[in-house]
This record gives structure tokens, sequence and C-alpha cells, in this order.
């Protein structure tokens, strides 16, 4: 269990026994349902835990020419590789660092397949469909909402696939069930069916979250075996990201000032949810604090450390009144902020941390001005 009294704020730590948990669920659930498990970058990309990472999962999927670099340079091996839009002057080298290419639009593989043959290596390619069907409540997180820029309709592909199309690739979920998943496949098979004797793989996308506590595992893994005893030339790819560092860590902070507005009272922390919590306001996401209490006779609105007027988020209840340099420890902070946050103000990036199994606390990076003047150069 981490101790928080170590680690100087502000700063993201994650734990390496919770996140060997999910990735020992994850690698349990590939091999007993008989697929492919790939680790999704644009949730999780803290690198430097990529050793552990590759101890139960070889693979990841790439979102853009950076993140397919990071596959090669750091996981060791080509990327599965999906952009909504892919250009002339990145996709040579996008190709050189994928196995497989993934197209959001016919247009897009027919400008760029050429270009897979170019290379040393076998690419697969394969094409994003949009199943119009999501139980994403969230507009700004569902890719199958009407007018949706992502993926192929079903009445844009007539009755065959492309020559040099291999594979199909859709995503629909977020946070989801694996009754989510189930409920999709039955349109996507409905849909897409006919064009499975045309392809090797398929793969059903992020947003599996698997590593919840509430998760139906057994379920996902009938789910999936199910599907491959329909399809078993079909190689089946999930691509989830939060699930690999659900609830691995925490971001901690401290408050460094109390303000008082009309009876509310905003705890003004040193970190920011624009600059380093962007869920809170995007989804709006509430997270836990460790140390906050349902039935608190104190109540305190989280505030952030840019000039950013909407900066703030929810109100906590506490047992006791909050004081300055007191620690605050907000949970379940690793997913989709490390790879989310900027330097809106100049406000630094927190430090990253490793609180390994040996219960010692890894400093793995820094931030500082530097940082900050190198992205305005």
């Amino acid at each position: 269990m981490i101790d928080y009294a170590q680690v100087p704020t502000p700063a993201y730590v994650v734990d390496e026994v919770r996140l060997r948990r999910n990735l020992s669920l994850i690698k349990s659930v590939k091999e007993r349902a008989g697929v492919e498990i790939i680790l999704a970058f644009k949730a999780f990309a803290l690198w430097k835990v990529f050793p552990i990472v590759r101890e139960y999962i070889p693979y990841s999927t790439a979102s853009s020419l950076s993140e397919a670099c990071l596959a090669v340079e750091e996981m060791g091996n080509l990327a599965h590789t999906y952009s909504p839009a892919y250009t002339e002057e990145e996709f040579p080298k996008i190709a050189q660092c994928s196995s497989h290419i993934t197209f959001n639009s016919l247009t897009q593989f027919s400008r760029f397949y050429p270009e897979t043959k170019k290379v040393s290596h076998p690419i697969s390619c394969g094409l994003r469909v949009n199943p119009e069907f999501s139980d994403v409540e969230t507009d700004l997180y569902n890719p199958c909402a009407p007018g949706s820029r992502l993926g192929v309709v079903v009445d844009l592909l007539g009755e065959k696939l492309p020559e040099g199309i291999e594979g199909l690739h859709f995503h629909t979920l977020c946070e989801s069930t694996s009754y989510d998943l189930e409920r999709t496949l039955a349109v996507v098979e409905e849909k897409f069916s006919k064009f499975f004797k045309q392809i090797k793989w398929i793969n059903f996308g992020g947003g599996h979250l698997m590593t919840r506590a509430d998760y139906d595992v057994e379920h996902l893994i009938k789910v999936l075996t199910a599907f491959r005893s329909r399809y078993p030339w079909l190689q089946v790819i999930l691509e989830p990201g939060s699930a690999f560092a659900w609830q691995t860590g925490e971001l901690v902070s401290k408050v460094v000032d109390i303000v008082e507005n009309h009876g509310i009272k905003t705890a003004i922390l040193n970190v920011s949810f624009a600059c380093h919590m962007p869920d809170c306001l995007e989804m709006p996401y509430q997270p836990a604090i460790l140390s906050s209490v349902e039935d608190g006779a104190y109540t305190y609105r989280m505030g952030g450390n840019s000039c950013l007027s909407g900066d703030f988020y929810g109100d906590w209840k506490f047992d006791h009144e909050l004081q300055v340099g007191e620690q605050i420890v907000l949970m379940d902070m690793i997913h989709y902020t490390t790879v989310k946050t900027t330097m809106f103000n100049g406000i630094s990036h927190p430090a990253l941390y490793l609180w390994t199994k040996e219960d010692k606390l890894v400093k793995l990076r820094e931030f500082g001005y530097e940082d900050y003047k190198s992205r305005m150069s």
C-alpha cells in the first residue's frame, strides 16, 4: 500500500502491485478466450513501466505517428495502428512502425494502401466500420453518434470489401460491460458478417473495462469464445486502455489556499482539473478523495491552480476543516490523465512516480520550466 506521506506533491503515483493485478487478469482473459488483447496508448502510455507490461502483454495499438514510434521503441513490437486521418508526410514512417493499419474511410484506404507495399515487412490492412449502435450515453465519447466521422457505415460498402482489406475494426464502447459488448456484437454480425469470409481478423476496439470490480469477466469469456466458435478463422483482437491502468494509482496534491464566496468554500490545490484531470470537466467525472467522507460536516469544492474560471469541480465532504498544506489524494488518476495533461498557464505536469512491489517510491520523471519552454519553441 502506498505511503502517501512519502510522496512530494504534485505527483501521479502508479502502484506496481495494482498494475500487475490488472495485467494478470487481462492476460488470463486473453489466454482463456483465445484472443489477442493489446494496450491502447491513448489511455496509458507511461512507457517507463512498459517493462512490467511486457511481462504480460506484448503488443499495443497506436493512433498517431508518435504512438507508433513508441510501440517500436518501448514495447519492442510493431503497432496495430488506427487513425481517423493519415497524411502523406507521416504515413511512410507509420507504415515502418506498424504490423496492422486500419483505415477510417474507403478514400484513405485507396490513397495509402499502395504505400503499405513499400516497406520491408508485411502489413495487414483493415477498415474501421461503424455499426451505428452504441450504449455510450455521453456524446463526447460516443463514436457511433449520428453523423460520426469515425468508421464506414454498412450502406457504403456494397457486397464486397475492397481488395487488400484483411480485417475489420469497430469501436463502440467506453468503460463498458461485457453485456454492452454482447449487444454490440449482435448488431455488428447482423450488418457486417457477410464480409467475415473475406477477412482474417476482427478488432473489437477498446472500452472493455474488464478490471473493474463489478465487471462480469466470466460472461466476457463466454461472449468471446462463442464468437470465435461461430467464426473460427478470425483472429479476435481487443484493445482496451483504461482497463490496464484502472485504479492503479493516484494524483497526490495539497491545499495551497482556501477561499470563500457566498458560503461556498473552495480548497485551491496545487494541481489543475483543466491541465491534469480533463475528464473531470469533459465527462464530467468526479474522482473519490481519499480523506473525504459521505456524512462529513465540512463541505469543500476543489479548485485548480490555473486562471481558467471553470477550473474547479465537485463538492466533497470531510470530517474536519481543511488546512493549507494538507494533502489531498485524488483516486484512480492514472488512465486518461498523464496522456492528456497540458502546460496551460505554464503549469508543470505533476511528477511521475512508481510505488514498487517492494514498497519503495521511485521517481520516473519530473517536469519544469525547460519542458514548458521547449513546447513553445
